[in-house]
């Protein structure tokens, strides 16, 4: 299955350039499948963008769940999502969403700036608009079919599986899906962009082009789809209980999972779940980031904090700033 084999040695990867090694591998010492290795000696001007597009969805991720059991955490040894990579659970689709949501949004990013000769600005809009109205399409519009375009031939399988048309799922062909719809995510929250023109700001003309949204943007609509996330029957699995046997029509912008998703709540080392133990969490809220949730039940310990910040800083003429020292005792909450 080329797209689990791409998140475990790729994330490897990531994990050794990001701890200080120089990027000067090349492609052929990347830990790459043959026709991944291939694409990047085409693409070699691409390979910062995709290393960027991976710390962009980790980081993003982090971001999502960081108030809740699964906190998208990621280990020192290859894979770097663990067992999240392979397990058929709803962490699992969202991993793939949002890394080749990343790659997208990072390749596009860089052709748009770099205005390279092989992808630039989408040009495509310019010169239409609407002249009655006073504007028209210009300016430099995200390419974002180049970047999606090669998200899907460095991700994706090559072969393409038909069982998936016919309500039929394996868990390479749900990565593919669920892949597809981190694509997706980019195009559907692009936006549009105008800078008017006229005297003295009258707006007479506007200049219009599409951008992509800020990566966060592109988090909270896949966690929207993370929490509406449908789950399907497993093709590859021989016994299956009758009512399991019912086609499920899915909807191309739901992410699928096989597996329901563990509590989260203990540590469980085979299975690669870190647990909730001494995670901080909130005594006053009734969210998933409260203790209770959070604690799973099991209780916090409170600590008395104590934070040193600068205050009361007043700036001194000519040219310096001079703040006092102030200290505070704070309680923080963590998990027993």
């Amino acid at each position: 299955m080329k797209t689990i084999f791409f998140t475990t040695v790729f994330l490897r990867w990531l994990g050794v350039t990001s701890a200080g090694v120089p990027e000067k591998l090349g492609c052929a010492n990347l830990p790459l499948s043959p026709k991944q290795r291939d694409l990047c000696r085409k693409k070699l001007f691409l390979l910062p963008s995709i290393q960027d597009g991976a710390r962009l969805a980790i980081a993003e991720c982090q971001n999502q769940f960081r108030h809740e059991r699964w906190n998208c955490s990621t280990g020192q040894n290859p894979p770097v999502f663990g067992y999240e990579s392979t397990s058929g659970t709803k962490e699992t689709a969202f991993i793939y969403a949002v890394m080749a949501a990343g790659l997208v949004h990072a390749v596009t990013r860089t052709c748009s700036q770099d205005n390279m000769t092989e992808c630039g600005c989408d040009s495509r809009l310019q010169g239409g608009g609407s002249a009655g109205e006073g504007w028209h399409w210009g300016g430099c519009s995200d390419h974002i079919q180049y970047g999606t375009w090669f998200s899907r031939r460095f991700i994706d399988n090559a072969v393409k599986n038909m069982s998936a048309s016919r309500g039929e799922h394996t868990l390479s062909t749900m990565n593919q899906h669920n892949s597809e719809v981190g694509r997706q995510a980019i195009h559907r929250t692009m936006s549009t962009h105008c800078r008017c023109h006229g005297v003295s700001g009258s707006c007479a003309v506007k200049t219009c082009w599409k951008t992509m949204a800020p990566f966060e943007r592109v988090g909270v609509y896949l966690k929207e789809r993370y929490e509406h996330s449908v789950q399907v029957r497993d093709r590859s699995r021989r016994k299956m209980r009758r009512k399991d046997q019912r086609r499920l029509t899915v909807d191309k912008q739901q992410l699928l999972f096989f597996n329901k998703s563990p509590n989260y709540c203990l540590e469980d080392r085979r299975q690669g779940v870190v647990g909730t133990r001494d995670r901080r969490c909130n005594r006053t809220s009734s969210g998933p980031d409260g203790c209770n949730l959070l604690c799973c039940g099991r209780g916090y310990n409170t600590h008395l904090v104590r934070r040193v910040q600068r205050c009361e800083c007043k700036f001194v003429w000519c040219c310096y700033v001079r703040c006092r020292r102030c200290e505070s005792m704070n309680d923080m909450h963590t998990c027993k």
